[in-house]
């Protein structure tokens, strides 16, 4: 099929960032792109050559956008898996498919996924309700700390608390949820996985991820980890398992712990363009966002591998700040070496929210880590 300046339609769930870097290299190749998103301010409305306004949550939005499209992806796991089973039944190519999103929308079955498959993650307890972790924990059934998470709708730290005591239960949602051991972990790491229909897979070098500690999102994204070439190779394994077992098309971010021991231990997965694969758009020879098109679409493959060491920092709604978004001090750290800021097209900033993000590439990663913490320290997003 000619994918490049014909009449081939590729349809995207989702209008966000993700899916609005996935169009800088659609413009690229000329590949005409359909976007489906509930917001009219969606950050994809002003790249793709269609936008549809629909729930990516209702059947017939999904179900109708798709019957429109020749290949169907996604830029968000939260969509309606049964509109997408429907029209694989008809002939639409969906990728990532449909089996694959259910398994990985609701943690619970995610993790249990890994158990059947025999790949390495924490030890887990599954509750119907929060409520129920009480007599879990008095009946010595669970014991503290753990770590909560709700099965479905979570992102970006939401759905997510580490229990440390019963306290900590208080003012949690009351719905289905995983209780998961503390991984006393060294690192978290992350490896994404790019497969095409025909079989082909590579991986892009394992990257290190540092977390903010009350917001629970990746402040730093470091590629490549600074960790033992065994280690790398250990984490690469076990992403390629994972990948294997799903048998996906397209991209799979693997998040993994670096225990104590030097095991590898799966977080969770995404089988999307990914945050800790921004730094590919300047550090590698193939950027996440063009190797997920090349996958989806069946063309060879590009290299993974870095041109130079990369630093990714999230920009985020600073605290106290809600409303027009401004970006302080961004000419500040535009005159630093090799700092390139993407700023996502979301009008309204409010405390946490990711608003862009900025790479620093540098032939010394120390270094690029360095002016990146100068980067972090200068630049705030906060409203007028």
């Amino acid at each position: 099929m000619n994918y490049f300046s014909s009449d081939f339609k590729l349809g995207i769930l989702g209008g966000g960032q993700l899916g609005k870097m996935l169009l800088n290299d659609t413009r690229k190749f000329d590949i005409y792109t359909c976007v489906l998103d509930a917001s009219n301010e969606a950050p994809c409305k002003i790249a793709s050559n269609e936008f549809h306004l629909g729930d990516l949550m209702n059947f017939d939005a999904v179900y109708n956008f798709g019957k429109q499209v020749d290949v169907l992806t996604i830029e968000i796991e939260n969509v309606n898996v049964d509109a997408l089973e429907a029209l694989e039944k008809e002939g639409v190519k969906v990728y990532p498919a449909s089996k694959t999103l259910r398994t990985i929308q609701n943690k619970a079955t995610q993790k249990l996924f890994y158990v059947d498959n025999d790949l390495p993650t924490a030890s887990f307890s599954r509750f119907a309700y929060t409520t129920e972790i009480n007599e879990a924990i008095s009946n010595g059934g669970l014991t503290l700390p753990f770590v909560w998470k709700s099965t479905q709708f979570g992102y970006d730290g939401t759905g997510v608390k580490i229990v440390k005591t019963i306290q900590d239960l208080e003012g949690l949602p009351n719905v289905e949820c995983i209780a998961e051991t503390l991984v006393p972990f060294k690192n978290e790491l992350a490896v994404i996985v790019v497969r095409n229909p025909s079989g082909a897979i590579k991986t892009f070098p394992v990257v290190e991820m540092e977390f903010h500690p009350e917001a629970n999102q990746v402040e730093y994204v470091i590629c490549p980890a600074r960790i033992p070439d065994e280690v790398a190779k250990k984490a690469t394994e076990v992403a390629l398992k994972t990948s294997e077992a799903f048998n996906h098309v397209g991209l799979l971010a693997v998040e993994m712990f670096q225990t104590q021991n030097d095991d590898i231990l799966i977080n969770e997965v995404a089988p999307r363009p990914h945050n800790s694969g921004h730094q590919t758009i300047e550090a590698s020879y193939t950027s996440q966002f063009e190797q997920h098109l090349r996958a989806i679409l069946d063309l060879p493959l590009g290299r993974t591998d870095n041109k130079v060491g990369g630093v990714m920092v999230n920009l985020v709604g600073a605290e106290g700040y809600t409303g027009n978004v401004v970006y302080e001090n961004i000419e500040t750290i535009m005159e630093m070496y090799g700092v390139t800021p993407h700023i996502y097209g979301k009008k309204q900033t409010r405390p946490f929210r990711k608003m862009g993000h900025v790479t620093i590439v540098n032939e010394d990663l120390n270094e690029a880590r360095r002016i990146a913490e100068r980067v972090k320290k200068s630049i705030k997003v906060i409203s007028e």
